[in-house]
């Protein structure tokens, strides 16, 4: 079999079967940092595959690029991999697969236009709402605190990060419970999951007939709020954290009988209300490492002809 068609086939294979083996799998909701890493492992592993074959179609197809891919690497190498017997077909799939690739960056250059705009829209609003005093510059305070009737707060990502927090919330939440929000806000900028974020909705939105990357928006939209409230919870309790939880969105109608934006939230306060034990350490350990080495897996099956031919 030709390296280049198996590395497609792995790649192809590894994003239609991974959404269905995770979604059931019971231990996301155990470990969202764990599971969080396994997501990141299989859509790099998905994308090294096809970068992969995508290399070594185009090095069969034009003499040019067999020149730079295999410069340093003796006859013998160049030999095992038989790139005449790759057929006129290769210069088709390295086109295609190219325009994969630059497409994909399109859409995460313009995911994060489109999430700059936002911040400054944001940014913005919040200097009209919240104008500066004098001698006062520009993102020069973390906390921001809002003249608001709705208890919310959020993270406003960049450069100058800030925690915004109204006045409504203050209100109701007391003590530890608003020190559990901070937290929980905190853990989302600590682990910069607005990036995850980023990536994952530009993958979607450019390929959302693949579904390992729709699958990767959805779960990663439900597991930076799991994680972050894990880091909420460890510090100041898991009563706490879901007391916190449903006063900043009893409001809102998420705990009624109709759907609404927010259904995630009565989820987590369940989850946080009922907790499991988590994984021990060695299976954490475990799954950490065998997600590691998904990505390692293409690069194995690219390197296995010219490594026997060497021997």
């Amino acid at each position: 079999m030709l390296v280049s068609f198996a590395l497609l086939l792995l790649g192809v294979t590894t994003a239609a079967v991974t959404p269905r083996l995770m979604a059931l799998a019971r231990w996301p909701e155990r470990e969202p940092v764990v599971a969080l890493w396994v997501w990141q492992c299989v859509v790099a592993g998905v994308l090294v595959s096809f970068a992969l074959s995508m290399t070594l179609s185009a090095a069969a197809a034009w003499q040019a690029v067999r020149g730079h891919v295999f410069a340093p690497a003796p006859h013998a190498v160049v030999d095992a991999y038989a790139l005449a017997a790759y057929g006129p077909w290769s210069g088709v799939v390295a086109v295609l697969l190219a325009l994969g690739g630059v497409w994909s960056g399109l859409m995460l250059l313009r995911e994060i236009g489109r999430a700059r705009r936002q911040r400054r829209v944001r940014r913005a609003e919040l200097l009209t709402r919240a104008p500066l005093l004098p001698g006062e510059k520009p993102g020069g305070d973390r906390l921001v605190v809002l003249e608001g009737e709705r208890p919310d707060a959020w993270w406003l990502a960049g450069t100058t990060p800030q925690l915004v927090i109204t006045t409504a919330a203050l209100g109701r939440l007391k003590g530890r419970q608003l020190d559990a929000v901070l937290a929980h806000e905190q853990g989302h900028a600590r682990a910069r999951h607005d990036w995850l974020l980023h990536c994952s909705a530009a993958l979607a939105a450019g390929f959302p007939q693949v579904p390992v990357f729709a699958a990767f928006r959805d779960e990663m939209h439900r597991l930076v709020e799991l994680a972050a409230d894990d880091v909420a919870s460890r510090r100041f309790g898991r009563l706490t954290t879901a007391l916190a939880l449903v006063g900043l969105n009893e409001d809102r109608g998420v705990f009624g009988p109709c759907p609404t934006p927010h259904a995630e939230v009565p989820k987590r306060v369940n989850r946080l209300l009922s907790p499991v034990e988590r994984l021990t350490a060695g299976r954490r350990l475990r799954l950490t490492a065998v997600a590691a080495l998904v990505p390692a897996v293409p690069l194995v099956v690219a390197l296995v002809p010219g490594l026997n031919a060497l021997r």
